[in-house]
């Protein structure tokens, strides 16, 4: 396979020529996050049949071309644990990679851990151990040693072939559609995630008031526009919890905002008239344009046993079926499930993740069945592998 390394606009445009030939192209990024508003792209590394090559977006003023690329045409696009891969190319050219395929995603529904390191897949499918000297190398500078260039090939060499066994696979377990379906709704919510506001998951302001989140809003609207100018992290601008106690104290006063411990750090300190601007137009919205949480998940205590049960449930039969259980659902999944099979006013339109889809074939209808007590889940064999088996009412064992 040739290597080679793209520094030059030019190199880049020859390059991507041969992309657009390709029928698979395996592809990971360095990028490092500490420091800035989103993530700094660092390196593109860049696989297809006969090729691999190092895209230096430190050298070369814009990387789109190769975004491009990506989005055109048929070919299969590969990645792992593929989150900010795929946020690098919507944010720059708002399409999606050509059939985006995540081989974390791929080895979950065929019942490998999830998520799975790229290293653990490899070592467990293909019997290739990858170095692991550079994972907390700063990948901003340069020159790159000939260690780190390898390191940084590897992550793309074994790829392809890391796909390709997972495909099998899939194709053999007859979950071909159940990744494409997967990928579809994944990166839709990547898509949603990325355009819409997520003053929501300030951490500790779930049980503000109206007015409260109101201020919650407004401050982590001129956060995040603050920290987009100022290209830094957006908690570096404000904190979560500073956030929160200003929200509580609900006043645009100077004096009682300085008086928040925190608010006198020298951060927060050349922004506190911006800040208490924006709190002053949370307190001047009418009361009933003050955003509402949604219901909060019910606490009541047949709720919680019921969704322990099923959790237990549901591992068993993930494991059995070979599926990752942390793939399928989490417990405020089970929960959703249970309260839409409880209430019957609920739309049926709005069904919860764990009755649509590739979940509703592996668990969804295991658990129907569990709630109106057709089968019964007990233990079978301690010993075994699979201890907890599916019977009915008559004790058939379920094949579920």
């Amino acid at each position: 396979m040739q290597y080679e390394t793209i520094t030059s606009a030019a190199a880049l445009k020859d390059f991507c020529a041969a992309l657009r030939t390709a029928n698979v192209i395996a592809f990971d990024t360095e990028f490092v996050s500490e420091d800035t508003f989103r993530p700094q792209l660092c390196l593109i590394q860049v696989a297809i049949s006969d090729r691999l090559a190092i895209i230096d977006p430190l050298e070369i003023e814009d990387v789109s071309p190769f975004w491009k690329a990506l989005t055109e045409g048929q070919h299969i696009t590969v990645a792992h644990a593929a989150r900010e891969e795929f946020l690098f190319c919507w944010r720059s050219m708002e399409q999606r990679p050509s059939k985006l395929m995540d081989t974390q995603i791929a080895a979950g529904l065929i019942g490998m851990e999830y998520p799975a390191s790229y290293s653990g897949l490899l070592s467990k499918l293909l019997g290739v151990q990858l170095a692991k000297g550079e994972t907390r190398t700063d990948w901003r500078r340069r020159p790159l040693s000939s260690r780190q260039l390898d390191y940084a090939r590897h992550d793309v060499l074994h790829l392809q072939d890391l796909a390709d066994r997972l495909q099998e696979r899939l194709t053999q377990l007859g979950r071909a559609s159940w990744l494409t379906a997967e990928m579809e709704s994944w990166q839709t919510r990547l898509e949603e995630f990325e355009q819409g506001e997520q003053w929501h998951r300030v951490s500790g302001s779930a049980n503000l008031r109206p007015r409260s989140l109101a201020i919650v809003r407004e401050l982590w609207r001129w956060r995040r526009s603050e920290a987009e100018q100022r290209n830094q992290p957006a908690k570096r601008i404000l904190r979560d919890d500073l956030i929160v106690e200003l929200a509580r104290q609900q006043t645009a006063d100077l004096q009682r905002i300085r008086a928040v411990r925190g608010m006198n750090f020298r951060g927060a300190q050349k922004h506190q008239e911006a800040i208490a601007q924006a709190i002053q137009q949370a307190l001047d919205i009418p009361e009933s344009e003050c955003p509402k949480r949604p219901s909060r998940r019910s606490s009541r205590s047949h709720l919680t046993l019921l969704t322990q049960f099923l959790s237990t449930a549901l591992g068993s039969i993930c494991r059995q079926s070979q599926v990752a259980p942390s793939l399928v659902g989490n417990s405020q999944d089970i929960q959703e499930l249970v309260k839409f099979h409880l209430d019957s006013k609920r739309a049926s339109a709005d069904l919860p993740a764990l009755a649509t889809g590739w979940r509703a074939e592996i668990v969804g209808q295991a658990i129907n069945d569990l709630l109106t007590g057709k089968y019964a889940l007990r233990i079978k064999d301690p010993h075994s592998d699979h201890p907890l088996v599916l019977e009915t009412a008559s004790g058939n064992t379920s094949t579920s």
